[in-house]
């Protein structure tokens, strides 16, 4: 059977009383794995299915850092370890709406049995109640694809993010490249004709702040306002015609998203623009890396792990001064 993976579709976790082996519902999906429990919500007409926590995750690790063979188990491990953090830390975080986290990229993507090949179950199995902690208390657990180089300090992307494990790291060994420099990702470039700046820019602009759509034109200059201690654009400037428009860092990817598009792979990105008659008639985007940044970065703890790195020490590095710990 089948089940749609859309960011629509949240996920579900319920503890009881104790800690031991909370449950998962996924909403509005069928049933794929026999282990899983349909769980029928009359009340509010929709359908739930409840899974250990544990086998959740391994339906999360695979689809999150995919299938991968041996050389991957540390990696493995370690992403393991983090999405089961994360999942702890947010139980109950959406108690209102009937569920806690969703099953896309809202929170953690949820790929069900097929994501489950034996070298992620086994990941799961070998980090079994494991999680990250900051003093006793588990941490704010954040991960992404890719940081081209550099992670990001917590406040770049989330406002009160100000978390002493959440701080800017250079992702590289000494004199060599970056762990994730193997991403598909780790480096990219947008270009863009006059045409399509403005059209995006009148779709996302009013979205994201004040402008009326009929005063986003002409747009006349796109600079980086300022950048924050990753590198990353922490103000994005756009001259209009009746004055500037300033934007932080995380909205800029938001508007830099032609029409059905993705948004723009990541905030770490510099700038050029050609002008014509006083308006921008090419963009080009240089960047570096794809998400947001902060925390646990996969594509660096592929390669950290094939470099022979544990997956206590993945975790380390990108949670300075945090420790592991078995909760269950």
């Amino acid at each position: 059977q089948n089940v749609n993976l859309q960011g629509s579709i949240p996920v579900s976790l319920r503890s009881g009383q104790t800690l031991a082996l909370p449950l998962v519902q996924v909403q509005n999906a069928e049933l794929v794995d026999s282990q899983l429990r349909l769980f029928q919500d009359r009340a509010l007409n929709r359908q739930l299915d409840l899974v250990g926590i544990e086998d959740y995750l391994a339906g999360v690790v695979g689809a999150e850092l995919g299938t991968r063979d041996a050389r991957d188990s540390e990696a493995l491990q370690a992403q393991a370890i983090v999405a089961r953090t994360y999942t702890l830390k947010n139980l109950g975080r959406r108690n209102a709406d009937g569920f806690d986290l969703y099953a896309g990229i809202s929170d953690q993507v949820y790929g069900g049995v097929a994501a489950e090949a034996e070298p992620v179950r086994r990941a799961v199995r070998g980090t079994r109640g494991e999680v990250v902690m900051y003093q006793g208390t588990l941490i704010d657990a954040f991960f992404f694809s890719t940081c081209g180089g550099r992670t990001a300090q917590g406040t770049e992307v989330f406002r009160n993010a100000v978390r002493p494990y959440l701080r800017p790291i250079e992702d590289a060994p000494d004199g060599g490249p970056a762990w994730c420099s193997a991403s598909p990702r780790f480096r990219w470039q947008e270009r863009w004709t006059g045409e399509v700046v403005a059209r995006t820019l009148r779709q996302t602009l009013p979205k994201a702040t004040a402008v009326a759509e009929r005063d986003v034109e002409p747009v006349r200059d796109i600079r980086v306002g300022a950048t924050g201690p990753s590198g990353r654009v922490t103000e994005l400037v756009f001259r209009l015609g009746k004055g500037d428009v300033r934007i932080d860092g995380p909205q800029a990817r938001q508007v830099l998203r032609p029409a059905g598009a993705e948004p723009l792979r990541s905030a770490a990105f510099a700038l050029a623009t050609e002008h014509t008659g006083g308006r921008v008639s090419a963009l080009v985007i240089d960047g570096r890396g794809s998400g947001h940044g902060v925390g646990f970065c996969q594509w660096g703890a592929i390669g950290r792990g094939r470099a022979g790195q544990s997956a206590p020490d993945i975790v380390a590095a990108y949670f300075p001064g945090t420790t592991i710990t078995r909760r269950y």
